[in-house]
């Protein structure tokens, strides 16, 4: 398939009200079927029609949860959204990031947000390490960001929780049963690996959900 002729599938493909609306939240939040299921009234069958519809002319991906490996989510592509168009950005504002240990992903998530948005942020864990880890220390500092004071917390020590709440890990996601109004980012946990590869990716996955959200520049 020519690029023109790739085009217009996806604009065909996303001349449905309902596949267009997937297209939008996904452009914020990556979701399970469930959650798309809920948020857009849908049978199984018909959403499972969508998804392969979308999947089928490249604006979506699914991959197993790495936390409840049951459960899948639903990814938009996002090197798509300059051709598709996306959801109206996100105003600059307070955040709260939220993984398991709390000790790369939210912590980079949160410096990230500062630092792109100029808006306070924070972050926490649903079962918060000892320290951050060093790997994610050396990564902020390759990104320009300084973590070097920043230590895990929990999120139930938290005294207020702010209207944009994202997780970037599946299974604190999971853990918190969040409700739709929280956004979630499915980024790939760079500790297991422990490498310098592994952190800056999962850096530049972050930096790019941001960027895509608020349209930051480059």
């Amino acid at each position: 398939m020519d690029d023109i002729a790739r085009r217009a599938a996806r604009h065909a493909a996303l001349g449905d009200p309902v596949r267009l609306g997937i297209v939008d939240e996904l452009s914020r939040s990556d979701r399970a079927p469930v959650e798309l299921r809920r948020r857009f009234g849908l049978e199984s069958n018909l959403l499972a029609h969508h998804l392969d519809v979308l999947e089928g002319v490249g604006l979506i991906t699914r991959s197993q949860s790495s936390g409840d490996g049951r459960r899948r989510y639903v990814h938009l592509l996002r090197d798509t959204l300059d051709a598709v168009g996306s959801h109206p950005p996100l105003e600059p504002q307070e955040a709260l990031f939220v993984c398991t240990a709390n000790s790369a992903r939210s912590q980079l998530a949160a410096a990230l947000w500062r630092a792109r948005t100029g808006a306070p942020a924070t972050s926490a864990g649903t079962q918060p390490a000892e320290r951050v880890h060093p790997g994610a220390v050396a990564a902020a500092r390759r990104a320009g960001l300084d973590l070097s004071a920043a230590r895990p917390r929990a999120v139930a020590s938290l005294r207020r929780i702010p209207a944009l709440r994202i997780t970037v890990c599946d299974r604190a996601y999971e853990d918190l049963d969040a409700t739709d109004n929280w956004l979630h980012w499915s980024i790939t946990d760079p500790v297991p690996a422990a490498d310098r590869a592994a952190f800056d990716a999962a850096v530049r996955q972050i930096d790019d959900r941001i960027r895509t959200i608020t349209r930051s520049a480059a």
